[in-house]
């Protein structure tokens, strides 16, 4: 596939950016199925989140419907960022890249300085009224910033041996890959650094470089993050409970082994819809981290494979938009988000039926929470933008 260079990107000079920030009236349309799929998926896990967390929001709040009202919200502007994003002119955000790494940066460097701690992690700050979880703005505006750098070094990066191969097309994007990763990893964030860890990797990967000098960093990075984990108390901790959570079950087994008790009483068909029993304070984090484990238990293993199987679909209509786009940036950044939403959906079902350590990664569009919602469903936007150009049929 011939690949389009950047000059038509920076259309319209400094002083034509606001200007042509959006999409004209009379573009062709978006992606349908992507944004049907998407709309399903966060209607249903806000269906969920109710569900999931009535029982637990009555025992902790007092008020059953705690979560729905906040979720409820987060979807009417989700939907918003996602309508706002589809018309979000692709030349516009890649000029926009740097600043929006850039602030992203300065946000986790501000979570560090005054952020407050939830869970003996401090990951969040506050802004009025609002809580903003920062690492969820810092994951797209890597996938940005690396889409960014490979349509701007073109061929150097995709050189093969030598020199210039191992600095403009490994050292710079690894360089660009480690620093939210590094201050992530200051807010004791594991889960979110295995989650930038493979989007960097993957996009690096699919930007064309010398795959010998990416395996190299790929096994350095995975022994840096074992290394991590094993000399870091907290995450020590849960891999001793994963290898054996039954020895832990009144301390820190129990969210496990109550999941995957969730999981097997499920059955084939589930419960029914509202009617699962292990909410009840069983389930911990029934609303968030543990909501597939509900899901399993009352719409059963039909529900959980129509759950994964809606997944499955936005994410091949996502990679069939970015592999029939034409430009580097706009290609790397919609295969980039692509890779997000995978790798983090996969994560949770790993955690949720103990496939790897309890690492706390949420269900994307199900786990109850705004900045992921919010983010989520902009970067879905930012697909359907790109789908307007891309050689598919709508």
């Amino acid at each position: 596939m011939q690949v389009k260079s950047t000059e038509h990107l920076n259309e319209g000079g400094r002083s034509g950016l606001w200007q042509k920030l959006f999409i004209k009236k009379g573009a062709p349309r978006p992606d349908r199925t992507l944004m049907a799929v998407t709309l399903a998926l966060a209607l249903f896990g806000t269906v969920m989140v109710f569900s999931a967390g009535f029982a637990y929001a009555e025992a902790k709040y007092d008020d059953g419907y705690y979560f729905i009202k906040r979720q409820a919200v987060w979807l009417v502007i989700g939907v918003a960022a996602m309508l706002l994003g589809s018309r979000l002119r692709p030349p516009c955000l890649y000029r926009l890249t740097p600043f929006i790494y850039g602030g992203s940066m300065a946000l986790l460097i501000l979570t560090l300085l005054i952020g407050f701690v939830g869970n003996g992690a401090q990951r969040w700050i506050s802004i009025g009224p609002l809580t903003l979880q920062p690492s969820e703005i810092a994951k797209l505006a890597l996938v940005m910033m690396l889409a960014w750098y490979f349509s701007r070094v073109g061929e150097r990066a995709r050189a093969r041996g030598g020199r210039e191969a191992l600095i403009w097309g490994t050292l710079l994007p690894i360089g660009i890959m480690l620093l939210p990763i590094l201050l992530v990893m200051l807010q004791r964030h594991l889960s979110c650094i295995v989650i930038m860890g493979c989007i960097g990797l993957l996009v690096i990967a699919l930007g064309g470089i010398d795959l010998r000098y990416i395996a190299t960093f790929i096994g350095a990075g995975g022994a840096g993050v074992v290394a991590f984990a094993l000399l870091t108390d907290y995450t020590k901790d849960r891999i001793t409970v994963w290898l054996d959570p039954e020895k832990y079950k009144l301390t820190g087994g129990w969210q496990t082994l109550q999941g995957l008790m969730a999981i097997g009483s499920g059955g084939l068909f589930g419960k029914g819809l509202g009617m699962g029993e292990l909410k009840y304070c069983y389930v911990s984090e029934p609303a968030n981290d543990m909501i597939f484990a509900i899901v399993c238990e009352e719409l059963g293993l039909i529900g959980a494979i129509g759950v994964l199987g809606l997944f499955a679909l936005l994410i091949w209509r996502g990679v069939r938009i970015g592999l029939r786009t034409e430009d580097t940036y706009s290609r790397l950044l919609c295969l980039g988000i692509c890779i997000q939403i995978a790798v983090q959906a996969l994560l949770n079902v790993a955690v949720v039926t103990n496939t790897v350590p309890n690492t706390g990664i949420s269900l994307p569009f199900f786990s109850y929470g705004g900045s992921s919602l919010i983010m989520l469903m902009l970067e879905v936007g930012v697909m359907l933008s790109i789908s307007r150009d891309a050689l598919i049929d709508k």
